[in-house]
């Protein structure tokens, strides 16, 4: 299954979607009162959340305590999104 990455931004913090999505092709979703997704998933500042193909929570992985800049962060990442389409 391909993989797919986009933003998700919580509920009442829908000032700041303009700045974060100048400039950018990352897709970015606002989460609302009828489709709560931050609710749902729980995710915490800064988390990755995969989801296998019914949006299920299959982990999660923090980029503050994990900086991307550090080699085996950055292929722990990689290898739950390649697990996570592997499995779907």
């Amino acid at each position: 299954m391909p993989i797919q990455i986009l933003g998700v931004n919580e509920i009442g913090y829908e000032s700041g979607n303009a700045a974060v999505t100048m400039g950018r092709v990352l897709p970015w979703i606002q989460a609302t009162a009828m489709a709560n997704v931050w609710q749902d998933w729980k995710p915490g500042y800064r988390d990755v959340v995969l989801l296998d193909g019914a949006s299920k929570v299959i982990g999660i992985y923090n980029l503050t305590t994990h900086d991307l800049s550090v080699p085996m962060n950055y292929a722990e990442l990689k290898a739950m999104f390649i697990n996570a389409a592997n499995t779907n």
